[in-house]
């Protein structure tokens, strides 16, 4: 079997496997939900002795709305916005339409399409805010538009100038750090404030199940509950689906005829390389979105049942877990992989590897949110409540 043939069922097979794993996490959810709602819908008669326990008993608080709601929104938000992004550009470079060896165009296309998917995300964002009893809108709206664009944009310039210090023709020209402003102030912030006015108009999202006036007391978790050691396990499989290519392609691929065929994202970025595999590339990142949001269900499904109800802000840390992963990576390929020894290079490197990891973490907490809210209503949907 040829070199080639080998790379092929290398990533087939792991794909095949991280579906497997995906699938036996659902088969154990659905099993065990099964259960507990065919208990807690048994009639009442034969029920009236019994306590409540479990998810069940905390079905008056588990759709309360969590602190720091404006600066939530604007996470979910900018998160819908990049994923909307991905989406596209990745669709858009699989057919062709989108090749890497024309210079600046999948950049040039990101950017564009980030600030016109300002619109879902202002949308979707709005109707949230509205959902967890947000009153001030406008600042909110503000704050999903320009958090993520600001970031980006401010350690940017400030990496341009330190180019631009060092005299080096790698800087971004300053008529193109004045057009991604104009792009940013005319039509990324603008599509935001209109998705997001409408988005608050609309009625807040249906909950099946009403909240006390008075909250419950959390009672003492169990250790494996710890919300910092949820974030370190809950990262492992989505890492995994992702280091799988990566891993293959940095510690096999050397030879020089496979130097256009099987090429790693960072080395398309940092040895101004190409990365022309976007089918595999868009089916492994279909595989993270389904791993994120399994594993986020699951492990909030633990902390629901320990009668803890503060799911909102910890299922996004969750399913961002497996950015950290990917920041250790990078510093894995730094110190392995490059030669990279004078200061301002070094800061270049980890600059914008942490804006990427920064990305990611709100890509992949985004859908975590999003799966384990849909969950949460459809097993609440399914029980009666007194």
């Amino acid at each position: 079997m040829g070199d080639v043939h080998i790379h092929w069922f290398s990533i087939i097979n792991s794909l095949v496997i991280v579906l497997f794993l995906s699938g036996i996490l659902a088969m154990i959810m659905v099993r065990t939900l099964r259960r507990d709602i065919a208990q807690y819908n048994r009639d009442d008669d034969a029920d009236e002795s019994i306590e409540e326990t479990g998810w069940k008993l905390v079905h008056g608080d588990v759709f309360r709305p969590p602190r720091f709601p404006l600066v939530l929104t604007g996470f979910v938000g900018s998160g819908i916005q990049i994923l909307c992004m991905a989406l596209v550009v990745l669709v858009l470079a699989m057919f062709g339409m989108l090749s890497p060896a024309s210079r600046g165009a999948l950049m040039s296309a990101s950017i564009v399409l980030y600030a016109f998917m300002g619109i879902f995300s202002g949308f979707f964002s709005g109707r949230l805010y509205k959902t967890l009893k947000g009153t001030q809108w406008k600042r909110a709206a503000c704050l999903t538009g320009s958090l993520y664009p600001a970031i980006v944009l401010g350690f940017s310039f400030f990496m341009n100038f330190l180019i631009w210090g060092k005299k080096s023709s790698g800087a971004v020209p300053f008529t193109t750090m004045i057009a991604l402003l104009c792009i940013f102030f005319g039509i990324c912030l603008p599509f935001v404030m209109g998705g997001f006015y409408f988005g608050f108009r609309k009625q807040p999202y249906d909950h099946p199940v009403r909240t006390n006036q008075i909250p419950r007391q959390v009672p003492e978790q169990i250790w494996y509950l710890n919300p910092f050691l949820g974030i370190v396990v809950s990262g492992i499989l989505p890492f995994g689906a992702v280091f799988i290519e990566l891993f293959f392609i940095f510690s096999v691929r050397k030879q020089i005829e496979f130097a256009h065929a099987h090429l790693a994202v960072f080395q398309a970025i940092w040895e101004n390389q190409f990365y022309y595999l976007f089918g595999i590339l868009f089916l492994v990142f279909v595989i993270l979105l389904i791993c994120c949001s399994e594993i986020t269900i699951v492990l909030i499904y633990f902390q629901l049942c320990g009668e803890n109800y503060h799911w909102w802000w910890r299922s996004f840390f969750l399913s961002g877990g497996c950015s950290i992963y990917v920041f250790l990576y990078s510093i894995f390929y730094f110190k392995t992989k490059l030669e990279i020894t004078e200061f301002i290079p070094a800061l270049l490197y980890f600059t914008y590897s942490s804006l990427m990891v920064a990305t990611f973490w709100l890509l992949t907490g985004t859908i975590g949110f999003f799966a384990t809210y849909y969950f949460i209503c459809l097993i609440y949907g399914a029980v009666k409540i007194d």
